[in-house]
């Protein structure tokens, strides 16, 4: 077929309704589209197939990961135009039935029908979790399946994203030009001093990571810690980190469920970028079982994304790349429904901090690691987990930008029943 890039860019505007903001171009090396913005380039007819028997933002997700869908030019550019397309509707893109009730869109429908080829799905990439369905949720099983899936792909490819700091959440910048490890040092200064932390204290890290809070926690305010994590990948590498740091007499890492931790009490505990992946159903028993394991007087620093409440909260979907590709079993939910959640269990919440900006800042900081370290990042994982994690932490820059989700640090204390939370008159103050 001559022009194909000519034909699909009429095709998906008949389909969609309106003009492409992108520009395109097809497997014969045809181009069509506004000049000076972003190229989608369509590497291959299975690109068609993966939209048709999986029409809007997973067969999208299946043609990038596989390979057959690209962007030539600027990625925050590109996915910021088609963002109004995909993610910013007012409704979810249509499918192949509903669109049928259209005819116009069935003619567009039947025209990559025939652009597409011999009509059979695609299997999907080999990087996709696999399941039946989503029932039986956050058992102690499925969340070690899911754990496993995101962390456990090789601790040299999340250095080379993360840094030397080896901190997978929000950094806290003092400006744009600070550098990542100075942001994520200053993030954790700033949990230790959320939390009081001083020598002969105990201190739970509940999702502990590669041990980085634990480290500076230990070496910095002279706690003793506990930090749990899922992953065993993880723990080996925090393990040797503490190791060489020599703090092993200070820091104990375990792979356990947060369900089985029984040995508190803790002075303090601080649960970074771990409570989206507790699931809406299981909260408050996460909430309860933290309170549970705190002193009186103890606090915790939940460190959570949020996202924004909808007007029926019943209709609330996961986003289907995240949950296939990404963190399987993954919920957000609004800032207001984890506070309330918290007090439900127990806490008296004192301080709620908004840090939205912070975490697009260091998206894009690990975005610019992985395409500097683009070779090596393919050897170390798969060209598909690597661009898995390209349009993942790039769109999910945008969205922090766009105040589509946010991040949040609330400080809750396990106040006793006199009432005195030793907490300081003025917690904070206002620069």
């Amino acid at each position: 077929m001559q022009d194909a890039a000519l034909r699909l860019k009429s095709l998906a505007e008949q389909l969609l309704g309106t003009p492409l903001p992108v520009r395109v171009r097809a497997w014969d090396g045809s181009e069509a589209g506004p000049p000076g913005v972003p190229t989608l380039v369509v590497r291959n007819r299975r690109a068609l197939r993966r939209l048709l028997w999986k029409p809007g933002e997973l067969g999208l997700a299946r043609g990038w990961v596989a390979g057959d869908l690209d962007v030539d030019g600027d990625l925050f550019e590109a996915l910021g135009l088609i963002a109004g397309l995909i993610w910013e509707r007012d409704e979810d893109a249509r499918g192949v039935w509903d669109a049928l009730r259209d005819p116009e869109a069935r003619a567009a429908v039947r025209g990559l029908i025939k652009v597409a080829g011999p009509f059979l799905p695609p299997p999907p990439p080999r990087e996709e979790m696999r399941r039946q369905g989503r029932l039986h949720l956050h058992t102690k099983r499925s969340d070690k399946r899911a754990v496993s899936h995101h962390y456990d792909v090789g601790n040299d490819f999340y250095e080379l994203v993360l840094g030397p700091s080896m901190v997978y959440s929000c950094a806290y910048w003092e400006s744009p030009e600070s550098s990542l490890e100075d942001a994520q040092r200053d993030k954790l200064e700033l949990v230790a001093r959320k939390l009081g932390l001083g020598p002969g204290q105990r201190l739970l890290d509940v999702g502990c990571g590669w041990g980085s809070m634990a480290i500076h926690a230990a070496r910095e305010h002279g706690v003793s810690v506990v930090g749990i994590t899922l992953s065993g990948e993880q723990a080996a590498h925090a393990r040797k980190r503490i190791a060489e740091e020599g703090l092993t007499d200070r820091i104990e890492i375990r792979v356990q469920d947060y369900r089985d931790v029984v040995d508190g009490p803790f002075d303090a505990i601080s649960s970074i970028g771990m409570a989206e992946h507790v699931g809406s159903a299981r909260y408050l028993e996460y909430a309860k079982s933290l309170h549970a394991l705190l002193k009186p007087g103890g606090r915790l620093l939940n460190h959570q994304i949020a996202r924004r409440p909808q007007a029926d909260e019943s209709s609330y979907a996961v986003d289907e790349f995240i949950d296939a590709y990404v963190f399987p079993d993954g919920e957000l939910q609004p800032v207001g429904t984890t506070v309330g959640l918290l007090e439900q269990a127990g806490f008296e919440v004192r301080d709620l901090e908004s840090i939205r900006e912070h975490y697009a800042l260091t998206l894009r900081r690990w975005v610019a690691n992985l395409e500097a370290g683009w070779p090596a990042a393919v050897k170390l994982t798969s060209p598909g987990r690597a661009r898995v994690w390209r349009l993942y932490m790039a769109a999910s820059a945008l969205s922090f930008e766009r105040n589509r989700i946010g991040v949040n640090q609330i400080l809750a204390v396990k106040t006793p029943e006199s009432g005195a939370s030793g907490m300081p008159l003025r917690a904070r103050t206002w620069g």
